[in-house]
């Protein structure tokens, strides 16, 4: 695995794109002018999304909303590639550098919330948009339209390709179209994703691995035969000791996270089914694999000295991101000219009650107004975009969808991405990587250039192996 070298000079790629920026200035005047006539229609089909979140791989009325809006485009749709129901491709174009824009939609179990400043489920235990995939699906597909009217108008050679990815959450949707080859025609990907702040930063995050342990045992009376009881959940539980005292002995930058997803049924019935679910975290990816086959261990030995039977399945498997500061200095470029969100009185009384609710120091309100400075970052989250830049030369961007100081996957998430403020972040990420994308087909040296820092970084003796293997999409994680 080649080591991922940052450069600490990030301001030649800026003034290349800002050099000859005057000459098409008109150009992105009129783009960011077709977008703000388009706003309402972008926003209901963001708050259609918002408002019927689907999970990982269940996302049937999400993708067919999407597909529906690219089709009354033009755009050719290939749907349910790689072996994924709710995924596609919309391609427009069939000349020119082929630019790809990332598009999710799912949601996060759980996570229902409405869109006020306080806490307040819609409905107790259903999906909640609360990592604004709503957004992410919304804002790309705004994009990947404007640049198609723009190509049709100027008469500029291109192909604009959007990509319906489902299933981020967990289900890393993104590998198994970048394992179908779906990537490899294509010259450079944009993408964003929804955040607190506006920001185009190269950078790395975290690899992964997850999968599911299910143990199997003998059910009996827990008081009146517990001898003849062998306990599937004994052989979780003791899984679970072990990979916490496992903890001590693994690199710094190792996260292990687990659920328990079956526990049995009743108390005094000795469970006969037990499941834990497991996600491994490490920037480096052998170092992931080598702490999950360290966790299978502890898994075997549970299963032994529980007298329980053990068999694992493997859900995802990301990398992590490849940075490419070519691309992310273009991004940078045009959303630095965008700007940030500007809020109204009503944005700003509601980012307070909001902030209320937050622990710690807090960003100002103002900072969703402002650009942040391109620096390198070193996340500890992790995406299945990681796999698509590993294999095509890309770089995404955040928008302040949140009110500043929001964490993802919380309820205060869920409730601004359903506001005004949710939806102007998504409409400065539309610009951005509308203009963003302009430039690459106007400039075909930042192509190049693009494409040989991607060469240099992943090194001539690169081969891109998925994590999860060979297995198909495991379309019922989330059952």
């Amino acid at each position: 695995m080649p080591v991922i070298r940052l450069s600490q000079s990030l301001g030649s790629v800026a003034l290349l794109v800002f050099s000859t920026l005057s000459s098409a200035q008109a150009d992105k005047a009129d783009v960011v002018s077709s977008l703000n006539s388009d706003y309402e229609r972008y926003q209901s089909i963001a708050e259609a999304l918002w408002s019927s979140p689907e999970l990982g791989y269940l996302e049937v009325e999400s993708t067919r909303l999407l597909q529906s809006a690219l089709e009354e485009e033009g755009f050719s749709l290939e749907k349910g590639v790689a072996g994924m129901p709710t995924a596609f491709t919309a391609t427009y174009g069939t000349s020119g550098p082929i630019i790809g824009i990332l598009g999710e939609y799912d949601a996060l179990p759980g996570m229902s919330q409405a869109a006020v400043p306080y806490e307040e489920p819609m409905l107790d235990g259903a999906p909640g948009q609360a990592c604004g995939h709503h957004l992410f699906g919304t804002a790309s597909l705004a994009a990947a339209i404007a640049v198609k009217n723009w190509l049709v108008d100027s008469g500029t050679p291109g192909t604009i390709r959007y990509y319906g990815t489902p299933a981020e959450e967990g289900g890393s949707g993104k590998v198994y179209m970048v394992r179908a080859g779906l990537f490899n025609d294509v010259d450079a990907v944009i993408s964003w994703h929804a955040g607190d702040a506006n920001t185009a930063n190269p950078g790395t995050n975290l690899a992964t691995i997850s999968g599911k342990f299910r143990f199997s045992g003998r059910s009996s009376h827990a008081a009146a035969a517990p001898e003849r009881g062998r306990s599937a959940l004994d052989g979780v539980e003791a899984m679970n000791d072990m990979v916490n005292m496992l903890r001590e002995h693994t690199t710094e930058p190792t996260r292990i996270h687990y659920v328990i997803t079956d526990g049995g049924n009743a108390p005094n019935i000795v469970p006969k089914t037990a499941e834990v679910y497991y996600v491994i975290r490490h920037e480096d990816v052998d170092e992931v694999r080598s702490v999950w086959d360290r966790v299978v261990r502890t898994a075997e030995g549970a299963a032994i000295g529980t007298e329980t039977e053990m068999e694992y399945e493997i859900i995802g498997g990301t990398y992590p991101r490849l940075p490419n500061e070519t691309l992310a200095g273009v991004l940078h470029s045009n959303l630095s000219m965008v700007g940030g969100v500007e809020y109204s009185e009503d944005d700003v009384a509601f980012a307070r009650e909001i902030q209320g609710t937050l622990p710690g120091q807090l960003p100002a309100i103002e900072s969703a107004g402002e650009v942040q400075p391109m620096v390198f970052t070193k996340g500890k989250a992790s995406a299945d975009t990681g796999d698509v830049s590993w294999n095509v030369p890309m770089a995404a961007m955040r928008a302040a969808t949140w009110v500043p100081g929001t964490p993802a996957h919380s309820w205060q998430a869920v409730a601004a991405g359903g506001t005004a403020i949710g939806y102007k972040g998504m409409m400065v990420a539309a610009k951005t990587l509308a203009l963003s994308a302009m430039d690459l087909y106007k400039k075909p040296e930042m192509l190049k250039k693009a494409k040989s820092e991607f060469d240099d970084r992943t090194g001539p003796e690169f081969r891109y192996s998925a994590l999860l293997g060979d297995r198909a999409p495991a379309l019922d994680y989330r059952r």
